[in-house]
């Protein structure tokens, strides 16, 4: 292990100093700004500084408007403010001259002084200046709540949002109650829409919410919505993170669509970036007061080993003061009903999880391990669980901390769900390189049921079709396809039977959460690609194909998908506890297991259908069948006539159970059946 990730490492050189923020600077402070300690005695005072401003504003008509008051709480995140008690608000706006509001701020050995500024209106711009040794410095506030470029793109500032009372949003729903199984469907809002353009929030809400909702699904998880400068990064390098970002609307905008998000019963969840961050220097928190470990560590710890982002230190109170107010700003503000925590490994290794895990317990306590991100995740659990009980709270991990879903007070991390990211990677190795044929159905179970308790599975996500990668359909529809484009139906009815049984068996084995993204539910073609420098910032494949919901093989699977959602929504399968597994046939390719009165089985033989093939159940009992991927609505072949939908145990044992059932399966498909009646025998 490179153990350079323990040195302190030689601090980044500081920016040269910026000649015009320089003059701004001097405009505003004098030449002879604070620099140390020592000077601070030979600042004037509080009163001689507000005078001499008020003396340089006197034409400015704004400096008479309503006054606010930058305030840090020590408890809470920083805002603007508005001054409403009599005391204050006489003591502003008397005609004599009020005391100037001046706070000296200290960070070792160098001083700040912050401002009062009376006259900041809603949808005003303001950025923060430091002057340091190296000189002054223009920064976006790190708690700024929008953040809009100028008109050149170049520079960007902060925007004050805070709506005169008339026109400040009103919440028109309550949270939903969600009980049962998570059912979330991940969006990201810019490559929402049908057209080649970044999309809105406005338009999302109008088109995108009912499908979500028509679709089944009882969550939405949304991804690249703090402020990020560079969009080809999916928002996962962020820059202003209390702010939404402005490609997509306005913070009210953004409200609205969580509201209306609400009203058809859906949870919003945040894609939350916690464990680095940008290192864009003008927009994003890197180098913000001049010094490199302001947020972040100093050093080569303080980069990300690979993905050139910065590096939080969670052993700074005033990070974790930032970092917590952050997650219940979110919460507070935009009603925000969970999180889930982007790349835990990042963030508790110092390697950032760029090392091979064998799954040895030592792997998880020695000295590469960040003992203070650990505790911070600790304190982000307690503290939403605390302030919101009903939050959800998800960890993606890859490499599986221990205890990331046991409660706090057992030692754990207070998770409510963990991200299994072995299945939709076990998935893509067995559809790109092994003969479907070969598939050993007990590798592929293992990987599926390595733990269920609290976990979230998916078939695939962004990650899968980010990028230099292909969407699972991209990948079984274009496999045989011709030099002209087209696909032949046989090869279309196997990406549809595949694409089906690996939805459902995924979901049914989940531990009470499943996960599909965007254009998933109906076998979307075409990856995702960001506008980049690489593809000349094209957005060919930055948009979704929604006009293939009524088409083909993309319908027959979203109609399977919308069912699978719909019979969990009523039958709660994915929520009733573990599943026991009776049949694992490694030579027929055939699995079988129950959850609750439920019967899955799979037939993953891609050439051999089964006639009265036995599988083994506990309970005797009639057995209605209630979702076959092989009906005719779903594209199949429908080689089950509705004589065999009930079928009644025999006393014959099979696979160690006391009873059976005799069933018919057609080549790669799958079948529920549910216990309707139990025999005593």
């Amino acid at each position: 292990m490179n153990e350079e990730y323990w040195e302190p490492g030689e601090v980044k050189s500081r920016r040269s100093r910026l000649e015009t923020v320089a003059k701004l600077y001097e405009q505003m402070f004098g030449p002879n700004g604070p620099q140390t300690e020592e000077e601070l005695g030979e600042i004037p005072d509080a009163e001689t500084r507000y005078k001499n401003w008020k003396a340089t504003q006197k034409d400015d008509l704004s400096s008479s408007s309503p006054s606010y008051d930058i305030i840090d709480t020590g408890q809470d995140f920083d805002i603007f403010n508005v001054v409403t008690d009599r005391a204050s608000f006489e003591k502003f706006q008397a005609k004599a001259t009020p005391l100037a509001y001046w706070v000296e701020m200290r960070k070792g050995r160098k001083a700040w002084i912050e401002k009062y500024v009376p006259a900041i209106s809603h949808k005003d711009k303001y950025r923060v200046y430091f002057n340091t040794p190296d000189g002054a410095l223009e920064r976006v506030p790190a708690w700024a709540t929008y953040v809009l470029p100028d008109a050149e793109g170049m520079q960007s500032y902060a925007v004050h949002w805070e709506p005169p009372p008339e026109e400040i949003y009103k919440w028109r729903f309550q949270r939903p109650k969600i009980k049962g199984s998570l059912r979330i469907y991940e969006c990201h809002v810019g490559i929402s829409g049908s057209e080649q353009k970044i999309s809105s929030f406005q338009e999302f809400m109008s088109s995108v919410l009912p499908h979500i909702k028509e679709a089944g699904y009882n969550a939405i998880q949304l991804i690249g919505v703090p402020e990020h400068k560079d969009y080809s990064s999916v928002g996962y390098k962020v820059t202003n993170y209390f702010a939404v970002s402005s490609r997509f609307g306005t913070p009210d905008d953004f409200k609205k669509l969580v509201d209306e998000a609400h009203g058809l019963g859906l949870l919003v969840l945040l894609d939350i970036v916690h464990s680095y961050a940008s290192a864009d220097e003008l927009v994003g928190l890197s180098l913000y007061d001049g010094s490199n470990d302001c947020y972040f560590h100093s050093g080569k710890r303080g980069h990300h080993k690979y993905w050139g982002t910065r590096m939080f230190k969670y052993d700074d109170v005033d990070v974790l003061h930032f970092l917590l107010s952050n997650l219940n700003w979110w919460v507070t503000e935009y009603q925000i009903d969970g999180f889930q925590f982007h790349s835990l490994s990042s963030m508790l290794y110092t390697h950032n999880g760029f090392s091979t895990f064998t799954g040895a317990i030592e792997e998880y306590c020695n000295q590469y391990v960040d003992k203070d991100a650990l505790i911070y995740l600790i304190l982000a659990n307690e503290m939403l669980h605390e302030l919101h009980p009903d939050i959800i709270t998800i960890a993606e991990d890859a490499t599986y901390y221990p205890g990331l879903c046991e409660p706090t007070t057992q030692g754990g991390l207070g998770f409510d769900y963990w991200t299994n990211l072995s299945i939709p990677d076990m998935w893509l190795w067995h559809l790109e390189n092994v003969p479907e044929r070969e598939w050993s159905m007990s590798k592929i179970m293992k990987v599926l049921i390595s733990s269920n308790h609290n976990m979230l599975s998916y078939v695939e996500n962004h990650n899968q079709s980010i990028s230099g990668r292909k969407s699972f359909a991209e990948i079984v529809l274009n496999t045989g396809m011709s030099s002209s484009g087209s696909v032949d139906d046989d090869l279309i009815f196997r990406a549809s039977s595949l694409l089906k049984i690996i939805k459902l068996i995924t979901f049914t084995t989940s531990g009470g959460a499943y996960l599909n993204f965007m254009g998933n539910e109906f076998a979307h073609p075409k990856r995702v690609e960001f506008p980049m420098s690489s593809n000349d910032y094209s957005f060919h494949l930055a948009y979704r194909q929604w006009e293939l919901l009524d088409k083909g093989v993309h319908k027959n699977v979203f109609n399977f998908d919308k069912d699978i959602m719909t019979l969990d929504e009523n039958e709660r399968i994915i929520s009733r506890g573990s599943l026991n597994i009776h049949h694992c046939d490694d030579t027929n390719m055939v699995i079988s297991f129950t959850r609750g009165p439920f019967l899955f089985v799979f037939n993953f033989n891609p050439d051999v259908p089964y006639q009265l093939y036995r599988i083994g159940v506990d309970e005797a009992g009639e057995y209605q069948l209630i979702l076959n991927t092989d009906e005719t609505k779903y594209g199949g072949c429908g080689e089950l006539n509705s004589s065999q939908y009930m079928k009644r145990t025999n006393d014959k044992r099979v696979d160690g159970c006391r009873n059976s059932l005799e069933l018919t399966l057609a080549s790669r498909s799958a079948q529920v059946y549910k216990l309707v009646r139990i025999l005593r025998i």
